[in-house]
């Protein structure tokens, strides 16, 4: 990979007469991005990446490119709107900013009254970097009840991390792993949570050896060393068998798991159930295959894995995450250099400190819906979301009465979108906070118009656990459009809780950067602030855990009543689990594939990304749809159980001829009010039952389905 040409911000401003230039860090999906923003009378006319900034190197993805189109796009809703009428067909009319938080909060304060707080729900979905200010709110406010994406997304890694070892153990790309292992990724597409896709091409310039694990042929599993084309739904039994021939084999790290790992007899006896030939009968991965990977794996140090949120929305979801970390610990790759790590954060507040979570009260901890249930998510203050739709269809175990949903569309974004939509038509009063009237939007009382990531001063990466934190400056005011943070700021005055809150936002900013003796002012000046790293910390203090070991046999969740060691668990519908089906659903499909101009539900209406993918593709093998009669850019009918939807085919000789790929998060801006939620929307297919859920973390099983084509 060559370096970027050096952007010289004063030569582009006296070359293209621009006014004024803002450095700035994108949030247009996970965020971190270094970007100089360009402005020409008030309005942004160029935004290029900084290739000072340590986290990007002067990369910029298309959705950063494609900003300015967001903040200035025609659809876009600038101003506060109370809807008239029914919902989802109501007229909507213009009002103040004023009008519209004091109805929220007269409406909290009625709810919080007759109800209790726990019947207001708080949601966002994956964020604008508001968790901590979101969290903070329903904090101080009494509700144990919000409503993120993180039951089935990062959530889990960080939950199982931390109970597993301390933290969540991070790729030390700096330090150039001569292994890396992809598992179930796309990281040049995704640019996910703490990583780049510039890290993975940078590194892949100095050629280590490369695993991928992946159902489909990616870019990168078609540059890979051994390339293991798993069955959908089945990664805990692979990761299983890999640490069989480790084990039997005798590769793992023996002085690592003798002082630094707790439950090795237990887990090695698990392990021992799980042999090669068993374990590639379940996967369709050729049993030599799986001993190449574990070999090459295990003696090639160090090495590191590289892992995503497919293997997050699965039912084995909190397996998964701890058979990978239980992979690097047997291989002794945790917290040493081109590793795992556990990166040190930055001297400030935590986002969990900052959330105030101590300020809620045990009682109102334990309200939490679905807490009893699903104890990790509970330890973690997350919520299932059938949880929440049971309480506002059947009042179980109590009644929620109010949503307020801030940069969030479940109806396109969580499994089962027809219960979704029977939930958000009954509750009795919904506000969303967002950039466009989203299909989940058409079904709120109250619209409060979002600043983007280019209207507002924030602390970046807030929330990320690889070792920085970056500045956000606001360049542009678009509208009365305001940034979440002062929205909730402001409510929160409004509501009895300034105690807890401030005058103004900036003054937070202030209070989170604190503890590192500076301020925002100074922040912006500095640009990033990053925590000085030690390596092999384990060797002073040992683990966060309580045993204070890396702990493969988890003595926190044989203490909430679940199995303390890993195993493999098969999906809902599987030609193993209901073999019934198949004649009717022959095929396994799978959800989500990342795309480089959407963010799950977003962007469908900026030109210049819809551009780049027109409409919802489904992948097919060539040999499937013959038989079929489908050919290429033919609407097909996908069918489930639960419903049927259409996408476009895409014929794709990297996938199993027994599996189909679906795009994930579809809807049409430019169809009707709804944005016609329910033609392509994939969670139309999806299950959201309890026995479909990972049953420590809830996470919502959505990646592997039995399913049926057909041409349109």
């Amino acid at each position: 990979m060559t370096d970027k040409p050096r952007i010289d911000p004063k030569k582009e401003m006296a070359v293209y007469g621009y006014e004024k230039m803002v450095k700035s860090h994108c949030r247009m999906c996970h965020g971190g991005c270094g970007v100089f923003i360009f402005l020409k009378k008030g309005r942004v006319m160029r935004i290029v990446g900084d290739p000072d900034c340590p986290i990007s190197f002067g990369t910029l993805c298309p959705k950063g490119l494609a900003s300015a189109q967001l903040a200035y796009h025609t659809d876009r809703i600038t101003h506060p709107l109370k809807r008239i009428g029914p919902k989802g067909s109501g007229r909507w009319e213009r009002i103040s900013w004023d009008e519209a938080l004091k109805i929220l909060a007269d409406k909290i304060m009625d709810y919080k009254e007759k109800f209790g707080p726990e019947s207001i729900v708080l949601g966002y979905g994956t964020g604008r970097e508001n968790e901590g200010v979101i969290y903070r709110f329903a904090n101080t406010l009494g509700t144990p009840n919000v409503l993120t994406a993180g039951h089935f997304c990062y959530g889990p890694r960080v939950a199982t991390g931390i109970i597993t070892c301390g933290s969540l153990p991070v790729v030390d790309y700096a330090n150039n792993p001569r292994c890396l292992m992809v598992w179930g990724n796309n990281v040049v597409i995704s640019n996910p949570d703490e990583y780049k896709g510039v890290y993975f091409s940078k590194l892949m310039d100095k050629k280590p050896k490369l695993i991928v694990v992946d159902p489909r042929l990616t870019k990168i599993a078609s540059e890979a060393d051994i390339w293991l084309q798993l069955r959908p739904g089945t990664d805990a039994a692979l990761a299983l068998g890999m640490m069989h021939v480790i084990v039997t084999e005798g590769l793992y790290d023996k002085d690592f798991v003798e002082k630094y790992v707790h439950g090795w007899e237990p887990f090695v006896e698990r392990v021992l159930a799980y042999p090669p030939e068993r374990v590639s009968q379940i996967t369709w991965v050729p049993e030599e295959m799986i001993r190449q990977a574990a070999r090459l794996f295990a003696t090639t140090k160090p090495a590191a894995i590289q892992w995503g949120v497919a293997i997050e929305q699965q039912v084995t979801c909190s397996e998964n995450n701890r058979a990978l970390m239980a992979l690097l610990a047997i291989t002794g790759n945790i917290d040493r250099p081109g590793s795992q790590v556990l990166f040190t954060p930055p001297p400030i507040r935590t986002v969990s400190e900052f959330g105030a979570h101590k300020l809620l009260s045990p009682e109102q901890r334990e309200k939490r819906l679905g807490g009893e249930r699903f104890r990790l998510a509970h330890n973690f203050a997350i919520i299932n979301p059938r949880a929440v739709w049971e309480a506002i269809l059947y009042e179980s175990p109590y009644p929620v009465k109010m949503l307020f949903f801030i940069s969030s569309n479940p109806l396109l974004t969580r499994g089962n979108s027809k219960m979704v939509y029977e939930a958000l038509s009954k509750v009795e009063f919904m506000a969303v906070s967002d950039f466009f009237l989203t299909p989940t939007a058409q079904m709120a009382d109250i619209f409060l118009p979002s600043a983007t990531w280019l209207e507002m001063d924030y602390i970046g990466d807030f929330w990320k656990r690889h070792g920085f934190v970056v500045a956000r400056q606001k360049a542009i005011q678009v509208g009365e459009c305001r940034s979440d943070h002062e929205i909730l700021n402001d409510l929160a005055n409004r509501v009895g809780l300034e105690r807890y809150w401030w005058p103004d936002f900036k003054h937070a900013l202030d209070y989170i950067l604190e503890p590192a003796g500076i301020t925002w002012e100074q922040f912006k000046e500095m640009g990033h602030l990053k925590g000085e790293m030690r390596y092999e910390k384990f060797k002073e203090k040992g683990f966060s855990t309580p045993t204070r070991k890396f702990e493969i046999y988890s003595t926190l969740l044989e203490k909430w009543g679940y199995d303390p060691l890993l195993d493999h668990r098969e999906p809902p519908e599987s030609p193993i689990s209901t073999p019934e089906l198949l004649q009717e659903y022959p095929y396994i499909l799978i959800t989500g594939r990342r795309l480089p101009g959407f963010f799950h539900s977003e962007n469908r209406q900026i030109g210049l990304l819809r551009d780049l993918h027109p409409d919802p593709t489904v992948e097919i093998h060539p040999d499937t749809a013959k038989a079929h009669g489908i050919q290429e850019g033919d609407w097909v009918i996908i069918k489930t159980k639960r419903g049927e939807i259409r996408q476009r085919a895409r014929l794709f000789l990297g996938i199993h001829p027994k599996v189909i790929s679906a795009e994930h998060a579809w809807w049409f801006p430019e169809k009707d009010s709804m944005g016609a939620w329910d033609e392509s929307n994939v969670n139309i297919l999806t299950d959201n039952s309890y026995e479909a859920c990972d049953p420590k973390m809830g996470a919502t099983h959505v990646r592997s389905l039995l399913c049926n084509i057909s041409k349109a």
